[in-house]
């Protein structure tokens, strides 16, 4: 299966990303105005990819990140090597009081009726003064790296880091790798980096570099600039109006060869209905819909990336791809944290239409 892409057959590793390392601090189900602890995860929409591949996929990936030399940084690197995850660090020096810092997400996880609450302090972010020049990436893709991945919210951080993405996948397409980025538009980063306007220029360079891209139709609309779907879903679950954006997408990117978001309809804070689809090469694919009983709703979308880009890096059916990231995706929901703790086994059995009847 060659899905319209060239996926080298193999590398020393089978994928790279590029995006900031944050800690997430939960205090559970209890919101922070009365927490008295709290559990820490470590998460990054870039590094969740390549951590639920090398943890649960078995594949070998890379993270090429900002690192603060001070004992939070020295628990996210921990934390990145538990994974199984290669990193290749610009390393900075904290002066004792302002930083530089590694940022800090607040998330707690609702209840019911009750949304969870995240909030962030991204104050003096190292992952923000990330420039091109800062990375070998000669050296890094010497021994040949399969996949490349980047997204929306690190683009957003600063000016530099954008040109940072852009000079990655040049450098990864150079080298022979598939290129793909998460959209992930969050209007509050990009409020503050030049707002929507530069959001669209930027991401818009950006996308110019990507076989892959996945982000829903708000995505497309407000990160690329496009024009809103002419069709009008039925629900949260339908595929229509994203579908309907894709000739816009291919039209103004046509080097584009696959998009796919996840499909979410939220009934209460732990009750979700679940789906996925992908258009690849020219084609649909539609995952099935389940429901979700949610423990954690945090990273339930870069787990679908991950089972999904795995699918594709394997060689299966697009139909299986889609499927392995839907079930991975919706098995994340049900951990604890940002990252994964599914077995291949137990994503591979839900994909094929598993229950959840005790195994013995």
């Amino acid at each position: 299966m060659n899905y319209g892409l060239k996926i080298r057959p193999s590398g020393a590793l089978d994928l790279l990303s590029l995006g900031a390392l944050v800690h997430r601090l939960d205090p559970g189900v209890i919101p922070f105005r009365k927490a008295a602890h709290c559990d820490i995860h470590v998460s990054g929409g870039e590094f969740n990819v390549a951590a639920n591949l090398a943890d649960c996929f078995g594949l070998k990936t890379g993270l090429a990140s900002a690192m603060v030399d001070y004992p939070i940084g020295d628990l996210i690197a921990e934390r990145v090597r538990a994974m199984g995850v290669k990193p290749f660090y610009k390393h900075f020096k904290h002066d004792g009081v302002e930083g530089p810092n590694m940022a800090t997400v607040y998330s707690d996880r609702g209840q019911g009726v009750r949304a969870p609450v995240v909030f962030y302090n991204r104050c003096n972010e190292a992952a923000a003064q990330l420039k091109p020049g800062d990375f070998d990436w000669a050296s890094i893709f010497a021994g040949g790296v399969r996949w490349f991945h980047s997204g929306g919210i690190f683009a957003a951080l600063s000016p530099t880091t954008a040109e940072l993405i852009i000079e990655g996948m040049q450098a990864a397409k150079a080298a022979g790798a598939v290129v793909s980025f998460d959209l992930n538009y969050r209007a509050k980063l990009w409020s503050i980096s030049g707002g929507h306007a530069r959001a669209v220029s930027i991401l818009g360079r950006i996308v110019e570099n990507v076989d892959v891209l996945v982000g829903n139709e708000e995505d497309l609309q407000l990160g690329l600039g496009i024009a809103g779907p002419e069709v009008v879903a039925k629900s949260k679950l339908d595929p229509s109006a994203f579908l309907s954006m894709i000739d816009k997408v291919v039209k103004k990117h046509p080097q584009v060869k696959i998009l796919a978001t996840t499909l979410r309809e939220v009934h209460s804070t732990n009750r979700h209905s679940w789906s996925a689809v992908a258009w690849i090469n020219g084609k649909t694919f539609t995952a099935p819909t389940c429901e979700l009983d949610v423990l954690d709703r945090v990273g339930g979308g870069d787990g679908y990336a991950a089972g999904f880009f795995y699918g594709l890096l394997a060689g299966e059916a697009e139909e299986e791809a889609v499927k392995l990231g839907w079930a991975h995706g919706a098995l994340i929901t049900t951990f604890p944290g940002d990252t994964t703790m599914a077995t291949l086994e137990q994503v591979r059995s839900l994909a094929k239409g598993g229950s959840a009847r005790i195994q013995r």
